[in-house]
């Protein structure tokens, strides 16, 4: 724990506006409190408002700290005390628990042994040798079925019978581009693959942030930014002379810019859309009417460009609609002379949960875990929840054991199961992880206890987040933003799909989070979204893994997929597979798409 001092506790009284006058050995005081009662300088603040408030708003003073710590404070410490020796006789022996006493009793008796010559015969345990390192019961103590049996959640994980007898197991329920099926049963041997950020340094998003600090003008100058950049893109694609302000009455046509929003707190509906301008157009809201648009689709949050009539300044009739432009894909420089394609790459993706809805045990895992060790794919993207905050028995918090941990067990039985393979793993945060920041974007996940060779294959990234492996970009975000789009999105195109519509939208819009305002699930920050919820090329390959039924297709040239999730209530879920291979362009200088095949498969 740090030492206190008492700049950092002066800080903390400034955040609750708590005052001192001229006494600064109040300040010393509070810090020879922590030193006493082991608390660091936020938590001593915490106590002291808490104390404070409960008496009716005591000042802070030299003897208003004496009475603090005589009622507060030393009741505090004898509390913990009692809690920890309540836990230390009533705490449930879970497998970690008792593994921890069997290592501790072998420590026991080697010791005792060292003393003494063992008569023949009467040897316990093997010794342990280079031909002979260790048993095969602290083996199976520490492989990764055993580290996420129904044991070791004991007594609350009981396996789900449901996810145990389901039927169509490695059924292809999708597919997409050419037939692989020699490549899926495994690859032949392993090669290095690289794969790392497309963004680094101060563009990257790797570690926690403060938030809850945005004002509402930060907000009002991050959605201006993005219709203002969004909208000369367009101008210039489409040779737009100049905008006109939404609100001005005009007897001829006019082109105008702006971001659609509804007139209500309700759905959006082909009555209630409104077009927002930006501030440089005069921030002023007009009401549409889409009575002469043939196709249409829209959602709250686009930032679109329409032509049509404003007569009278208060309702403007648009007869055309400019759809938005994407990125161009991300390229890498060129040889003069090309240099050989290199082998497909297979890449495995899969979303959480990972356990059914009536069991923490996390059975879909482990079978995962074999299909990674039978498929031996070259990268394995990984989307959380890995501790879901929606199961039930998390609400309840009826588990033995810290949310912290149970994530930790996770990970570690990844690392432990696929070291063998060498594949590289890729894991991305989800808002429904309980024990992770509830904000988006999302910090990437820390792993301290990683070691060095699997600090080298695992990637911790942030949501969203767009990776490069071998050339291939993936856009990466496991927030539902199929769901949440296809909640509010109101169309009139006869025949079209959903899903590549919101696709499509999510690409010419080029973010990751393109509705305004955002599902109440979403904690979002727009000032850190301005940095990093951006796509800043066109992917190849854009995973949004989401509730909606599973899909795998191209999309105005980026390959879209949906691997569904891993469980499905009390039922097994599914997961995604693709190879791809970095292609150049054909002899005409044309893109070549370089995902080759693709498959939703069935847990």
């Amino acid at each position: 724990m740090a030492m206190p001092n008492t700049d950092q506790i002066k800080e903390e009284l400034e955040l609750f506006d708590i005052g001192y006058g001229d006494d600064s050995s109040v300040l010393d005081k509070m810090v020879e409190q922590c030193l006493c009662h082991r608390m660091k300088g936020e938590e001593i603040v915490l106590e002291w408002v808490a104390f404070s408030t409960t008496k009716g708003g005591l000042k802070l003073n030299m003897d208003h700290l004496e009475q603090f710590e005589h009622e507060a404070l030393n009741k505090r410490n004898k509390s913990k005390q009692a809690t920890r020796r309540e836990d230390s006789y009533n705490r449930t022996q879970n497998i970690n628990s008792l593994q921890d006493l069997i290592k501790a009793e072998e420590e026991e008796e080697n010791l005792l042994d060292s003393y003494s010559t063992p008569a023949k015969g009467s040897q316990k345990r093997a010794l342990t040798t280079p031909e002979n390192p260790q048993s095969k019961r602290s083996a199976r103590m520490t492989s990764p079925g055993l580290m996420l049996s129904p044991a070791s959640f004991s007594p609350c994980a009981t396996p789900s019978q449901k996810y145990s007898v389901r039927g169509s197991r490695g059924e292809v329920v999708s597919t997409f581009g050419e037939s692989q099926d020699q490549r899926w049963n495994g690859q032949k041997g392993q090669r290095e693959v690289s794969v790392r950020t497309l963004l680094s340094g101060e563009d990257a998003l790797t570690s926690s942030y403060k938030h809850m600090f945005q004002r509402l003008r930060d907000v009002r100058d991050v959605l201006t930014e993005k219709i203002e950049v969004l909208g000369e893109e367009l101008k210039v694609h489409f040779n737009i002379e100049e905008f006109s302000p939404v609100s001005l009455p005009a007897q001829d046509q006019v082109t105008v810019l702006g971001q659609v929003c509804c007139d209500s707190n309700g759905k959006l509906n082909a009555q209630s859309v409104l077009l927002e301008a930006g501030q440089e157009h005069g921030g002023r809201q007009v009401r549409l009417d889409l009575s002469d648009l043939r196709e249409y689709s829209l959602f709250p949050g686009q930032v679109v460009v329409m032509e049509g009539m404003n007569t009278d300044g208060v309702k403007f009739m648009p007869s055309k609609l400019y759809e938005g432009v994407p990125l161009p894909f991300y390229s890498t420089e060129v040889k003069e002379e090309p240099e050989e394609e290199s082998e497909p790459v297979m890449v495995l993706t899969a979303c959480g949960p990972y356990t059914p809805s009536d069991s923490l045990a996390y059975d879909p895992l482990l079978d995962l875990l074999n299909v990674i060790s039978r498929d031996r794919p070259h990268v394995c993207i990984l989307f959380g929840p890995f501790v879901d905050s929606k199961h039930e028995q998390i609400e309840k918090c009826q588990v033995t054991e810290t949310f912290e941990s149970i994530f930790t067990r996770c990970v570690n039985s990844l690392v432990e199961g696929t070291r063998g393979i060498g594949c590289k793993l890729v894991f991305v945060p989800s808002q429904r992880d309980v024990h992770h920041h509830f904000i988006y974007p999302q910090p990437p996940f820390t792993l301290p206890d990683l070691s060095k060779e699997d600090v080298e294959r695992v990637s911790l990234v942030p949501d969203p987040c767009t990776l490069v492996i071998e050339g291939v970009t993936f856009g990466l975000t496991s927030t539902d933003i199929l769901f949440h789009m296809g909640a509010e999105e109101i169309s009139s195109a006869a025949g079209s799909d959903r899903f590549s519509r919101i696709m499509k939208h999510m690409l010419t819009q080029r973010s990751y989070y393109p509705l305004y305002p955002p599902t109440e699930e979403i904690n979002m920050d727009y000032e850190k979204f301005q940095q990093h919820g951006h796509m800043p090329v066109t992917p190849d390959v854009l995973l949004v893994p989401s509730e909606l039924r599973y899909f795998i297709r191209d999309v105005i040239g980026c390959l879209c997929i949906n691997p569904g999730r891993l469980t499905k209530g009390q039922v097994g879920g599914t997961f995604g597979r693709l190879l791809v291979q970095r292609r150049f362009p054909d002899a005409e200088g044309k893109r070549r798409s370089p995902c080759l095949s693709g498959q939703v498969v069935k847990i």
